[in-house]
């Protein structure tokens, strides 16, 4: 409880009170807090979901959320651009969607006898990707450059995207004609894959009772902007001072080399994925409040990371067994720094 005014305050306390502010982060929990209850107005159950899309957007990375349609992928994705107050643009991913689609075009202006770039609907901050798995190998290539480097070059001019820049790609599991397998390179530039369940038989009647008692509204309305862009950029400098030990710098790697000689896997895990366990880690532990990573916070993120860049040998997949249980089981057999 509080203590009385003229209560001495013992100097270990002050002492750990100052290591506890070294970065003052009650604003980033605070935001993060706010965009959850907004979020919760209208999406049921998905917590993980939700955690793992604010993580991403603190770490600079981009998401692949799979599911079946109707459990509020594109919807979510929607509503977080709204409480984020920043531009936000949808691309509907088909088999005849051509690169300039995404990208944009020179068209000629007479008036000036040049050649003028129109920029194509990638050039905003937030972008949601429908489907991805829907356009063919060339329209998928053109997302490589922007999602790594975040910018376009077209016709040997390049153009930066103006940050915070984070991509959001859905994708159906079940569903396998007219879609594409998205290659391994550009797996790799997603910092997560998340895998949307099914609601429970709770979740299900809320979700129906929310529906009815929405009656002439529309979700997006009750949603509230909490935070600008410019606040994103500023938190995303305070998650690159959170601190980490050699030790578990040590366990990050351990755990993705460990990938690589896995009998289970027949690829393993690259570079960018030991980049991305660390950001994402260093997210987990300010949204935590804490200026210092745990292990706790490598291991939340290391299976939303590394299930998409890791492939299971045809045997142990003939089997049932999955990347996820694999790496589980690499988590299990590393070794914990104390």
């Amino acid at each position: 409880m509080n203590q009385e005014i003229n209560e001495p305050i013992p100097q270990k306390n002050t002492e750990d009170l100052a290591f506890e502010n070294r970065i003052d982060l009650s604003g980033l929990q605070e935001s993060v807090f706010n965009i959850k209850k907004q979020l919760q107005k209208v999406i049921v159950g998905q917590k993980e979901m939700m955690d793992l899309l604010l993580v991403a957007l603190l770490a600079n990375g981009h998401v692949l959320i799979e599911g079946v349609p109707g459990v509020a992928k594109t919807i979510t994705a929607k509503l977080l651009s709204k409480t984020l107050n920043i531009g936000f643009s949808r691309i509907q991913f088909t088999p005849d969607l051509m690169p300039s689609d995404i990208l944009g075009t020179s068209v000629f202006n007479v008036k000036t006898s040049e050649f003028e770039f129109k920029k194509g609907p990638i050039f905003s901050n937030m972008i949601l990707i429908d489907e991805i798995n829907r356009a063919p190998a060339k329209t998928q290539a053109a997302l490589f450059e922007v999602m790594e480097e975040q910018q376009v070059t077209m016709d040997g001019t390049t153009y930066a995207m103006q940050e915070p820049f984070i991509v959001l790609a859905t994708q159906n599991p079940i569903e396998q004609e007219g879609t594409y397998r998205l290659p391994e390179a550009q797996l790799d530039r997603f910092l997560f894959k998340v895998i949307i369940e099914y609601p429970n038989a709770e979740e299900e009647l809320e979700i129906i009772m929310r529906e009815q008692a929405l009656e002439n509204t529309t979700k997006v309305s009750k949603i509230e902007s909490i935070i600008e862009g410019a606040k994103i950029i500023a938190y995303r400098s305070l998650v690159n001072q959170i601190k980490i030990e050699a030790n578990l710098l040590k366990y990050i790697a351990n755990i993705v080399v460990n990938t690589r000689s896995n009998s289970f896997l027949y690829l393993g895990a690259s570079p960018r994925a030991s980049i991305a366990i660390l950001s994402a880690s260093k997210a987990f532990a300010a949204i935590a409040g804490r200026d210092f990573v745990t292990p706790e916070d490598i291991k939340r993120a290391t299976i939303p990371v590394l299930q998409h860049r890791v492939i299971v040998t045809p045997e142990r997949e003939m089997e049932g067994l999955t990347s996820k249980q694999i790496i589980e089981q690499i988590i299990e057999a590393v070794e914990i720094p104390r």
